[in-house]
């Protein structure tokens, strides 16, 4: 039997069931410090696919852009849903599998089925209000970014008007967990608290698992809430959509909301940073004239936030690459091996359209992600105003000394350390009137700021630096 290869050539196909394999573990030192690398030494021994050992779980890695798509394209040949899954149906996941508990949140992004449908069309139609421009809701949404963005630097200005600061952890890691927040329709500032407890599943510490207690729990109080006293925001527009849903299945969901968006957002507006204060004169040039997403279009193409989309499943023996992938396999696309291959890299670097309107990074097909015009939305107000309100910023290490965070899915920035310089007469953010919007969407004041979790943390940052 052959398979078609992306340049036009065939190869005999390599029929060896999974699991009598001995892939290579993917997760290693070399992966943490230069994934490229490892994409690269795995594509060179296997070609677009390669079975890779997922901590102590083989499956398999798809490098090749052609293959990425055929497989994102093709909800019926590559179903998501854990069900699908031929080992675990059989026992031959562990129970104490550390990928585990963030995949058996059956969430949108999870979820395979006949319930599927109803959900995605459900979250469509709850996020249409704030991600059209032209709905209110969408308009008074961005003047909640711009707003949270200049309470942050603001508050990194409190340390003076010039100094070292760490933007991911005072700026581009706080600020979409808070817009998160009040797309959730927190109450004043009690959303605060939850949203430091989704800072610690996002690092997975020690305390990663009582806080997703608290969170899942303070998620269904929220949810119950909005059940009781629907308002104008997310959660009550789910619910509208898709009044079926149980308490325990909307905190899921916007569990999914506060967790994806949010990591996704500050790293994407970390990486924007880094590109513009890294590369030549054109990247920041670039920001005038309302270039920004045409900057961050770039960077996705080389640094994508999701690095690993979560898994898809075979639905029958299926060629693909050099390999036949056996009914019921797990395959997971890597977006950053794709965008990687000189299949495709090649071909996108000759124009600077393709090279930044085919990027992976928001998935393909009919399971992109429901939020990215959002997530674009947030991520752009928040490098405008950066750029804006600091009159210089510089990297306060060399861009190869950055430290980065790899995961099986993520791949961002632990810190983002800079010198700054702020302008001396910061551009005004357009007039917030918190009357123009119900009690639960309004900024909280700043008393009850400076009483959260959040703004606790965020101080703390500023004493520690002077």
């Amino acid at each position: 039997m052959e398979s078609q290869l992306g340049d036009g050539g065939s190869v005999d196909l390599d029929d060896t069931p999974l699991e009598a394999m001995t892939p290579e573990p993917l997760l290693t030192r070399d992966y943490e410090t230069r994934p490229s690398l490892v994409y690269e030494r795995l594509r060179q021994r296997h070609g677009p696919v390669a079975p890779v050992d997922l901590l102590g779980v083989p499956a398999w890695l798809v490098l090749g852009y052609r293959e990425a798509l055929d497989v994102l394209q093709d909800d019926d040949g590559w179903p998501k849903g854990l069900e699908n899954w031929r080992a675990r149906s059989e026992g031959r996941v562990p129970s104490d599998w550390p990928l585990g508990p963030s995949l058996e949140v059956n969430h949108v992004l999870i979820q395979g089925g006949p319930g599927y449908p109803q959900l995605r069309t459900a979250w469509d139609t709850a996020l249409r209000p704030f991600q059209d421009p032209r709905h209110p809701q969408a308009k008074k949404l961005k003047t909640a970014v711009t707003a949270y963005a200049d309470e942050l630097i603001t508050l990194v200005g409190q340390a003076g008007g010039t100094g070292l600061a760490d933007l991911s952890a005072q700026f581009s890691r706080p600020l979409p967990l808070m817009v998160a927040s009040h797309l959730l329709g927190f109450p004043g500032s009690q959303g605060d608290d939850a949203l430091m407890d989704m800072w610690r599943v996002l690092d997975a510490g020690p305390d990663a698992e009582p806080a997703l207690e608290r969170l899942l729990a303070t998620l269904a109080e929220l949810a119950a809430m909005k059940l009781k006293t629907p308002g104008d925001d997310f959660p009550s527009h789910l619910l509208a959509a898709h009044p079926d849903l149980s308490l325990d299945e909307l905190a899921r969901e916007l569990f999914m909301l506060l967790g994806m968006t949010s990591d996704h957002v500050g790293i994407l507006i970390s990486n924007t940073v880094v590109e513009v204060l890294s590369g030549d004169g054109g990247a920041r040039a670039s920001l005038s004239a309302g270039m920004v997403r045409e900057t961050m279009n770039r960077v996705v193409m080389r640094k994508p936030p999701l690095v690993n989309f979560v898994p898809r499943f075979a639905a029958k023996d299926t060629p693909l690459g050099r390999y036949t992938i056996r009914a019921g396999d797990p395959v997971w696309v890597s977006s950053a091996a794709a965008h990687a291959d000189p299949l495709f890299a090649d071909s996108a670097a000759k124009s600077s359209t393709v090279s930044t309107r085919a990027h992976l990074s928001w998935g393909a097909g009919r399971r992109q992600c429901p939020a990215r015009e959002l997530a674009s939305t947030v991520a752009a107000v928040g490098v405008s105003r950066l750029f804006e309100r600091f009159s210089r910023l510089d990297l306060a290490l060399p861009v190869d000394q950055l430290p980065w965070r790899s995961s099986p899915f993520m791949r961002g920035l632990r810190s983002l350390p800079v010198r700054y310089e702020l302008a001396a007469v910061p551009d005004q953010p357009p007039a917030h009137d918190p009357a123009a919007e119900p009690a639960e969407t309004a900024l909280p004041d700043p008393s009850a700021r400076q009483r959260s979790s959040l703004w606790r943390y965020l101080t703390s940052l500023i004493r520690a630096g002077r």
